[in-house]
């Protein structure tokens, strides 16, 4: 199996002799390592390709690989991979209409690329989300939040892991950035304006789903001082225990986590947005307000990292359930 970067892109991606089956199409360098690291303990041919390098030939429809597995990250800007991001999505429509089978394929990147759409896709299937606007010009940003309650928070549309989220606490706060011309809006520039919810409970839910049903949730039990909330990175379990498997800044170890069952009705609506959303591999979070004690969806993703040192958190290896997957969708043919 091969899993180094790519040496040749254009021939590794579209020549028969040299494509392995299974192709894992990623960006950042250390988030991947327990999904390579399963795939190699099972012996299943995969290669890893870079986004940050690869190219391909768009006239090349035949001999591509059968499954082809979307990793990209949305906050690939952020490690000066932004190009990355449109590139991606431009290969993945050419795989898709090649009849390559694309896990997170086009549809479902799309939907990560964009909080406006994932709002209006939960708004289509009647689900509550915060009260928000979109605007791409941050001197909108008061009126448009006229008539939201303060406070609010400032989102980038193309986000990932909290990436740019501030919280204003009064209007005059926001008064000042807009004046100061604090506002980024990232990316797209296109940002959210939305009100901050008080957590029930101090805590959000995070439900991660696997072939467009429920794999297991998890709550985050918030420290308040921060937006990035990515489960993949929490360093404590809710006894203290530290998880020997995050990914990130070990300074989260503030940040609580444990294993939770959401109710029946909940897990059928998140289960719902994601097949609505053509995500295959994914998490959506979710936050019950403290003022109406009404269940708010607010994040859905397509990039899964799964919760740190699962087996102790959750009681199993999610990394186990998507080897299967990603065998099984091999053993289909890709179809």
């Amino acid at each position: 199996m091969s899993t180094a970067l790519l040496a040749d892109p254009i021939s590794t991606l579209s020549a028969s002799s040299t494509t392995a089956p299974l192709s894992i199409l990623y960006e950042h360098p250390a988030w991947f390592e327990r999904l390579f690291n399963e795939l190699d303990r099972r012996g299943t041919s995969y290669q890893k390709v870079s986004a940050t390098e690869f190219f391909y030939d768009p006239g090349v429809t035949k001999d591509l690989p059968a499954v082809v597995f979307n990793r990209m990250s949305p906050s690939a800007y952020r490690r000066g991979h932004g190009s990355g991001i449109s590139h991606t999505l431009s290969y993945l429509h050419h795989l898709e209409a090649a009849g390559t089978r694309v896990i997170n394929g086009s549809r479902a990147f799309q939907y990560e690329l964009s909080k406006a759409a994932q709002l209006s896709l939960l708004g289509s299937l009647g689900l509550r989300f915060p009260k928000s606007r979109v605007l791409h010009n941050p001197e909108s940003a008061l009126a448009a939040a006229e008539g939201l309650r303060f406070p609010v928070v400032i989102k980038p549309n193309v986000g990932g892991s909290g990436a740019g989220v501030v919280r204003f606490n009064s209007r005059e706060e926001l008064a000042a950035a807009v004046g100061g011309g604090q506002l980024d809006f990232g990316f797209d520039h296109v940002g959210l304006l939305q009100e901050f919810i008080p957590a029930r409970g101090g805590f959000i839910t995070r439900v991660e789903t696997l072939g467009g049903k429920y794999l297991y949730a998890i709550k985050v039990h918030l420290s308040g001082e921060t937006f990035d909330l990515c489960p993949a990175d929490i360093c404590q379990t809710t006894k203290g225990e530290d998880l020997t498997a995050c990914v990130l800044e070990a300074s989260k170890s503030g940040l609580k986590v444990e294993a939770f069952e959401p109710a029946p009705d909940i897990i059928a609506a998140i289960e719902a947005t994601v097949q609505a959303a053509g995500i295959d591999v994914g998490g959506i979070e979710y936050i019950v307000d403290d003022r109406d004690g009404h269940v708010y969806y607010y994040d859905v993703n397509a990039l899964s990292n799964f919760v740190a040192d699962a087996p102790r958190v959750i009681g199993f290896d999610p990394f186990v359930n998507l080897g299967d997957f990603l065998e099984e969708a091999l053993r289909h043919g890709g179809r």
